[in-house]
Parts: structure tokens; C-alpha cells; sequence
């Protein structure tokens, strides 16, 4: 951790360093440079806003390995205020193209209940993208609800409220270097 940081004291523990999500980031980027080799119309769709930041890091990696990519951002809601995801999902950002032909990799930081991730899978397919496949930079194997075939992931991390590198807690602690949990006391707080 960064001494002195306004979220040290928040943080109960780091479960995943600075280093390990760049290594891990790299390492996704090779995997889909290989599998879609010299791939034309690939299309990187983020999740806003929680995935910004693997999206960034992950897009570089890319371009140092594989096919040629374009970007696109989604912002989506399931969650409201709370911390759960409630499965009925508004598109608050829609894409800016249609995505028909294309091969499209969702771009997601993670996967808890799979809930919205699912209900987004259905919509990109239902506009005749050519395959939709995901890359999740997280996933919460004890929270998932519904069974999603995520084609790439990065860390299985344990169902506590974790925050860092774009997952937030009422938007706060998304430019957090690292993954930790964070303490109870900080999200019960009347």
C-alpha cells in the first residue's frame, strides 16, 4: 500500500497487489492475442464504470501482442445504491455503433452474481455481433447466481466487499492500485 493514502485506514487487508493485476492483465492480453490471432473487427466493449481501468491497462497489453482492436463503452446499472445486484438492468450508455459482424470481447472487472453480465451477453447477440465472449479481470465463484461461460478470467476472488482498480464503493476507491477488502465498519456506517 501506498503510505499515507486518504484509503489506508479503509482497507482491512490486500488480497491482489498492483503487480499481480498487471501481471495477470498481461497475461489475459496474450491469451486473447493467441486466440484471435490476426482477427479483423475485434471490438472491446467496456462495462462503465467499474471496468475503466482493466479496460485501459488491458487494451495496451493487447496492442503489444494481438489483432488490432477497437473500443467501445457500455454503462449499465443493476445495483442502484445498494451492494447487490437487484437483476433488473437499465442501460445508462448505450454503444455508439452497431456492432453486427463483429467479434465482440466484453471487457468486465467482475463477475459476482452474473445477473446483469448475463442479461448484457443476450443484448450484444441480439445485435447480430459475429461472437460475444467475455474477459473478466475478477470473479466471485461463491456469489454467481447464474452460470455464465466467462472465456477468460483473471483472479477467483472470495464473496467479501472488496474494493480497488474500478470497483467502487459508492463511487469511492476505484483509483485504489490494488484489490482489498474493505472494512465493515466503512459500509455500515449510518
Amino acid at each position: 500500500m501506498a503510505e499515507g493514502s486518504w484509503y489506508d485506514a479503509d482497507i482491512a487487508r490486500v488480497i491482489i497487489s498492483e503487480d499481480e493485476i498487471r501481471e495477470k492483465t498481461d497475461e489475459l492480453a496474450k491469451q486473447v492475442a493467441a486466440d484471435y490471432g490476426d482477427t479483423e473487427g475485434l471490438l472491446l466493449v467496456c462495462v462503465l464504470k467499474g471496468a475503466a481501468m482493466f479496460m485501459a491497462d488491458f487494451a495496451r497489453a493487447l496492442g503489444r501482442y494481438g489483432p488490432p482492436a477497437e473500443l467501445e463503452f457500455m454503462a449499465v446499472s443493476s445495483y442502484g445504491e445498494g451492494t447487490t445486484s437487484s437483476g433488473v438492468v437499465r442501460i445508462l450508455k448505450d454503444l455508439d455503433r452497431d456492432i453486427a459482424g463483429h467479434k465482440v470481447l466484453v471487457v468486465e472487472d467482475i463477475v459476482d452474481s452474473g445477473l446483469t453480465l448475463s442479461w448484457l451477453l443476450k443484448y450484444l447477440e441480439s445485435r447480430s455481433a459475429a461472437s460475444v465472449e467475455v474477459v473478466a479481470l475478477f470473479r466471485k465463484p461463491e456469489a454467481v447466481k447464474v452460470n455464465i461461460p466467462v472465456r477468460y478470467v483473471g483472479f477467483e476472488i472470495p464473496n467479501e466487499f472488496v474494493v480497488g482498480y474500478g470497483l467502487d464503493y459508492a463511487e469511492r476507491y476505484r483509483e485504489v492500485p490494488y484489490v482489498g477488502v474493505l472494512k465493515p465498519e466503512v459500509y455500515t456506517r449510518g
